[in-house]
């Protein structure tokens, strides 16, 4: 389907903020890799030959009497005896890391948190685990994390501002009343009380998160749909009898969703940093989970250990950078100065 003019104008300014396309690809790189975080970093073979038969251990689960073992429960692929009988009738193929977020590495020649190494290439934390498979999944969630509240909170937060614009009157009066009466609820505090009675998880987080979220979009889509709503088409829609929806939705919406779109990678860049944060204080996800904030709260824990914090600070400084020039990218592709 090709692009119309405007579109075509857009794209090709986006193409000319040379920082903000290349961190585009950046982005969308790490992104890519760290989606199948399993297929890159894990203590499971991808795939396994044995006496002619294939397995997919990083999918299904198989007990060590499978590969001529003495136990029922799943096979430690790490364990040399398990690979001696694999060996023997087959062979793996492993990862390029062959370590899970939570896999402890009991072969270390020094106490965690040991330093970089070959087989630990950016260190291990204070348990033994691996730091950089650490820092893929946890990238993995704080992105994932970070695109799902952005999504939930847009749409809630534009079907919110549209209403208001829109019809106006005493329904916007009173919905400013409530936004400004709910915005003032401190969320950490009922973090910490929550996290009292219920283990945070990822989607008890984002529910969470998104109640307040979805408020920082409403005012600026808010302002587009009052300003736009006693147009000359608006009004014309109107006296042909089209219906409020079709006008809010083909009309008007367009118009806001400029706006709307140059907001996004701002507000996925407070997402991620958020959860972060929250990590860091220990309300965020479950003990043990990997996650960005946590690696920086053992760094801060292990200030022997400099790898910890250099690594997390230089993962969030990358990726909130990356997010930020996207933005400035996508602002000057929807600036209406630079379409004339």
């Amino acid at each position: 389907m090709p692009l119309s003019p405007l579109n075509r104008r857009r794209l090709e300014n986006f193409r000319a903020n040379r920082r903000g396309y290349v961190s585009l690809w950046l982005f969308l790189i790490l992104f890519c890799l760290t989606v199948p975080a399993e297929f890159v970093a894990n203590d499971k073979p991808l795939l396994v030959r044995f006496g002619g038969s294939w397995y997919v251990p990083v999918l299904k689960s198989y007990p060590e009497t499978m590969f001529g073992g003495d136990f029922s429960t799943e096979a430690d692929y790490r364990d040399p005896h398990v690979q001696e009988l694999i060996r023997q009738r087959g062979w793996m193929l492993w990862p390029v890391l062959r370590y899970s977020y939570n896999t402890i590495n009991y072969d270390l020649s020094v106490p965690a948190p040991s330093p970089p190494s070959r087989q630990n290439w950016l260190g291990t934390d204070d348990q033994g685990r691996d730091v950089l498979t650490r820092m893929i999944y946890g990238l993995r969630i704080s992105v994932l994390f970070g695109l799902a509240l952005t999504l939930a909170s847009s749409v809630v937060g534009v079907a919110a501002g549209a209403v208001q614009g829109y019809f106006g009157g005493w329904l916007d009066l009173l919905f400013q009343r409530f936004i400004e009466v709910w915005s003032g609820f401190p969320l950490l505090y009922l973090l910490i009380i929550l996290s009292s009675f219920v283990e945070p998880s990822f989607w008890w987080l984002l529910s969470l998160m998104l109640l307040f979220s979805w408020m920082s979009l409403v005012g600026v889509v808010r302002a587009e749909f009052l300003r736009a709503r006693n147009f000359d088409y608006v009004r014309a829609a109107r006296a042909l009898g089209v219906g409020n929806a079709t006008i809010m939705v083909r009309h008007v919406l367009p118009n806001a969703m400029v706006a709307t779109i140059t907001f996004l990678p701002f507000i996925l860049n407070g997402s991620i940093t958020t959860l972060t944060s929250l990590d860091f204080l220990g309300f965020g996800l479950p003990i043990g989970s990997p996650s960005l904030g946590e690696l920086l709260n053992e760094g801060k824990a292990n200030l022997h250990a400099p790898w910890l914090g250099i690594t997390a600070f230089a993962v969030l400084a990358v990726l909130l950078s990356l997010l930020i020039f996207i933005g400035e990218a996508a602002r000057d592709a929807f600036d209406p100065r630079k379409l004339r």
